[in-house]
């Protein structure tokens, strides 16, 4: 049923045509690279920055509790958005643009998922540790919006919500979370 005699009626549209343009497939193939890290012991990192830092952290919230309390089986989630002491420890004597980077070079393994969110695509921290991840054997998943950007072009696997408005593209962003942690607590040992 649509709804457009309402503020709230026309966003909703506008994020159910977002719905019916994104591959599905890709958000298939993501929710399998997530569970794969957790199945085979893989640490999975999440970061990004504003409301996507919030998503990263949301993620691990619900796949940390939820995964665990469904299926006894830790899940080694990790966001590099939590800890503000590091950040602004890394920002002042490094630089923000290397707040993940670095965070990355002293807990990432060979193999660990490194999820990184930025609804430009563009961000440059995002960017940085999405490089280092990929040099040193990482998988990288990149959660985008809009044309997608650099991120779209630089992460090893890709959801991209294309649409030109931040929080559409963030609401896709964070509906992800929920469908991994659905579908990892209805996983068996």
């Amino acid at each position: 049923m649509e709804q457009t005699d309402t503020f709230a009626g026309e966003y909703l549209n506008r994020l159910t045509g977002v719905f019916g343009s994104i591959d599905t497939a890709t958000i298939t193939r993501a929710v399998d690279l997530v569970e794969s890290a957790w199945q085979g012991g893989h640490q999975v990192f999440t970061l990004g920055n504003g409301g996507s830092a919030l998503t990263a952290q949301h993620y691990i919230t619900d796949w940390n509790k939820s995964v665990f309390l469904a299926t006894g089986k830790s899940f080694l989630g990790r966001s590099l958005c939590d800890n503000i002491g590091l950040l602004m420890a890394y920002s002042n004597d490094i630089s923000y643009a290397d707040v993940f980077a670095e965070q990355l070079k002293s807990q990432m393994q060979p193999g660990d998922l490194v999820i990184a969110i930025s609804g430009s695509g563009n961000s440059e921290n995002v960017l940085r540790a999405v490089d280092y991840a990929n040099r040193q054997g990482g998988v990288t998943l990149g959660l985008c919006g809009y044309d997608g950007g650099k991120l779209r072009q630089m992460a090893q696997h890709v959801v991209w919500a294309p649409v030109n408005d931040m929080q559409l593209s963030e609401d896709i962003h964070f509906l992800f979370g929920h469908i991994v942690m659905q579908k990892l607590c209805k996983m068996k040992r």
